[in-house]
């Protein structure tokens, strides 16, 4: 599922209501410092040289999209919830990503100031000062965190930097003290003979551990809901994860579930 246009929708998202998508990866393919298991995008496609939109190409079009929605010619309707980064791969990976996303909070307070700006990022790019400058400005920061062992992250993410650790990320996240929705998908099945759960109870041991320590105002879990790369997954049912959220829920936690 690769988007081909920079702006898309309005879109209704199960997480964030409704929701126009903006893509800043390259159009059609994707690109990532992730190869999630379960990413809807399908794999990593390598690409010598990525055609990314331009900061000028990405506001032109966010502006397009925002007029035809204030001025009620959207074929899918009005109502606008949120924008939202995230598409075909790492959204943050963009080099202009800071001014991208000042361009969008200027747009949004013009044309639609009730929206929100969101982005889904999988946190790896948390060590350039311009992302998290740019996250600032965000209403929505929404950070992934699938696992809290290094062993089952690799497995589910697989990191294109090998060398990549929880206490790694875990570091890079710490630096918003909390003011983050932290999002983590669960899920089991295998990936080349190797185990993936994410759901055992110690690796939960592991995910409750971090959440608490990084105390993120929100937290976000998921299953997967549509196709995926990797075949050999498994949907984790809704009772599960209301018990996965049960215990932080206990200790005061916000916690969303879409399953």
């Amino acid at each position: 599922m690769l988007f081909s246009s920079i702006a898309y929708g309005p879109i209704h998202s199960r997480r964030l209501g409704t929701s126009l998508g903006m893509e800043i990866m390259p159009l059609n393919h994707k690109l990532c410092t992730f190869n999630c298991v379960y990413c809807e995008c399908g794999w990593n496609t390598p690409v010598d040289h990525p055609k990314l939109p331009t900061r000028q190409e990405v506001k032109a079009a966010l502006e397009t999209k925002l007029r035809e929605i204030v001025n009620g010619t959207c074929s899918n309707g009005t109502c606008l919830d949120v924008i939202t980064f995230s598409g075909n791969g790492e959204p943050t990976l963009h080099p202009d990503f800071l001014g991208i996303i000042e361009d969008t909070c200027a747009l949004r307070d013009r044309y639609c100031p009730s929206a929100r700006v969101s982005v889904l990022s999988n946190s790896t790019q948390l060590n350039r000062p311009d992302v998290v400058q740019a996250l600032r400005l965000c209403d929505n920061r929404i950070l992934k965190l699938d696992a809290a062992t290094d062993t089952m992250m690799r497995r589910i993410d697989l990191p294109v930097n090998k060398d990549l650790t929880v206490t790694r990320l875990i570091d890079l996240l710490a630096q918003f003290e909390g003011d983050f929705t932290l999002q983590t998908c669960f899920l089991r099945g295998e990936h080349e003979g190797q185990p993936i759960d994410n759901t055992t109870p110690e690796e939960l041991a592991e995910w409750y551990r971090a959440v608490e320590s990084l105390h993120p105002k929100q937290i976000m879990i998921y299953v997967i809901d549509r196709k995926t790369p990797e075949e050999h997954l498994e949907k984790i049912p809704r009772e599960e994860m209301e018990r996965i959220a049960a215990p932080l829920i206990e200790k005061g936690f916000e916690v969303i579930i879409s399953a």
